[in-house]
Order: structure tokens, then sequence, then C-alpha cells
């Protein structure tokens, strides 16, 4: 079986350099009326960034998602938008409640206690909001009542990849040979813990710090819910280099990026175009200032030889003193 060719890799953070918006919607424009292929391998991120894509992928209308590791928050509420929704057999999915960044350290007086409780309390209504569109965007892929994914999302626990195909979140079960299956390594167990994500049930790194810690560290999660920058992707989505080279994205190997002889020739011919349009333009500037300085030598015309071509022989003086007159003959008319 060939493999599969994606026209994006969104990894990493939701709202990151590698699972940016902006870039989606320049891919999705460059294959406008085509099918788009997209593999998501996400622990979440920003909420407005996924559902900026997931409006982007339902605009487009034939947008299909593949899952593969562990995907988790806004990297699912990305995929809502698409036609149709596939994961790997050895993938995990996960769905939660919504959470901010709350922490107060102070001494408060009493009015100034009231003023955070409906500060908390107004961040506790957008939350709660917030929660319940979500949740009706996974009843709409799920078929299923509103009420019932609230309580999911409640709950926020991972799902196989059989039970995400059971509730609905994907229509699919593939089984490629280059999906491999997710593992859990320090840095992922960090960036869980960072999130607020609970540690799912796969092979962990055995002499990781974090692996023989996990138990203990699995009550902290459960009550962490800051945000952060979760992994960094192994692709890299340079925009403009990206479009200067037609590649959707560059492989970054230990922070390395290797270009071919004939992609590094396109930098150079793109270059070389922008030094010649540089130097054009401090040419025209040129021109115009040696110009400008030309003018400023050249003694001016005499007045006398700027001339009306129509008015030629009028004698504006006298027009003024004839016209002074009669204004001066109606005034002294007036009884």
């Amino acid at each position: 079986m060939a493999k599969k060719k994606y026209n994006l890799h969104l990894k990493g953070y939701v709202g990151g350099g590698d699972f940016d918006a902006d870039y989606v919607d320049y891919i999705l424009g460059k294959n406008d009326g085509q099918e788009v292929n997209v593999l998501i391998d996400s622990l979440g991120g920003s909420v407005a960034t996924a559902l900026s894509i997931s409006s982007a992928f339902r605009n487009h209308g034939n947008v299909n998602v593949h899952y593969v590791g562990m995907n988790a928050s806004a990297a699912t509420i990305a995929s809502l938008g698409a036609r149709h929704v596939s994961i790997d057999a050895s993938a995990m999915y996960l769905v939660h409640k919504c959470s901010s960044l709350v922490f107060k350290f102070a001494q408060l007086n009493a009015d100034e206690l009231q003023s955070l409780i409906e500060e908390c309390e107004q961040q506790k209504n957008d939350l709660q909001k917030i929660d319940l569109n979500i949740a009706s965007m996974y009843a709409g892929k799920c078929k299923k009542n509103k009420e019932d994914l609230l309580e999911l999302m409640r709950v926020g626990g991972w799902l196989s990849a059989k039970e995400a195909l059971d509730w609905g979140f994907v229509d699919e079960i593939t089984d490629n040979p280059e999906d491999s299956a997710p593992a859990i390594d320090d840095a992922t167990i960090s960036a869980l813990a960072s999130a607020g994500i609970p540690i799912p049930n796969v092979t962990k790194e055995k002499d990781g710090f974090f692996a023989k810690l996990i138990s203990s560290l699995s009550a902290l999660f459960a009550n962490n819910h800051s945000s952060s920058k979760i992994i960094t992707a192994m692709n890299k989505t340079f925009r403009f280099v990206c479009a200067l080279l037609q590649v959707d994205a560059l492989t970054s190997n230990d922070g390395k990026i290797t270009l071919s002889d004939e992609q590094m020739q396109a930098v150079e011919d793109r270059i070389a175009a922008l030094e010649s349009q540089v130097t054009d333009l401090n040419n025209q500037i040129s021109d115009k200032d040696s110009l400008i300085e030309n003018l400023k030598k050249t003694p001016a015309d005499d007045s006398t030889t700027v001339v009306d071509e129509g008015k030629k022989d009028r004698n504006f003086a006298n027009e003024y003193v004839d016209s002074l007159n009669n204004a001066r003959n109606m005034f002294n008319s007036i009884p």
C-alpha cells in the first residue's frame, strides 16, 4: 500500500508555528476545489485557533483529517469541520472541559476580595459558555445529546481509537504501517502536566525521571489547568520559505533543516532577483535625486514670460481699476 500524501501536517501546540490558522488558510486556498488531506498529532492548545481551523475546513468542504499519536483538547476541535475523520488504530483521543489560568497571591481587604470573586465568577461563566458551545459541536459530529458530551468532557478520560469511533468523533479506524504507536517520554509527560491532561495508558520510557513518578504526578495533573506550549513538532512550516520552495513543510532533525541542491538554487535565484530589484530601485532614486539637483541649479524663467496664451492683450491693472470704480459707484448709488 502506497504511503498516503498529506497536504498539511498539524503537530505540536495548536496556535503555534506548526499548527497555525493562517498557514492552514494558505494551503486550503492553494488547493481550492481539491481534496485536502491533513495529519494531526497534537495535545491541544488555543481554542480560538482550533475554532478558526474547524471553520476553514468546513468552508473548504473537502478536507480529510487523520489522527495519529495522542490528540487532546483543541486538537480534537480542529477536525470538527472536516468532511471525513480517521484515526490510527494505536492513536488516542481526549476531550475535556476548557480551562484558563487562575492565580492570585496577595492580601486583600473585603472590597478587593469581592472584586476578585466577581472576576472569577465572570471567568467561570465564560468558560461554561465555551464548554457548551464545544459540546454542541461535538454533539453535531457524534449525533448524540449535548448533555452526554458535556459529561464526557467533565470526566476527561483518554479514549482508545475504538472508543473514539463508538462515540462518533471519528468515522474510520485505520492501521497504516507508517503510523507508529504513541510512546510517552519525559517531554510528553511534562507537556501533559502543563496542560492538565491525564497520563494515557501507553508505552512509557523505562528510565525517565518522570516515568518513575507517574503515579504521584497523576493527582497533580488532575488539578493543574495552566496552559503552555506543549511539544515542538519535527515538521516546520516556515510559511514564506515553504511557499518559495513550493512545499508544505520542512523536516527538522535535531534543530537542523537540510535542503536539496535544487531547493538551495531556488533560494539563491530568489535572493538574486531581490538584489536586482533593490539595485533598480536605488538607481531610480539616484536618477530622481540628480534631476532634483539639476532643477535647483537652473535659473527660474522671468515672470514676464509666464503668460496666459488666451489673454495676452489684457491689461490686468486697468481691469482692476475698472472693477474697483464699478464697485464704488454701485455702493454710492444705494439710497
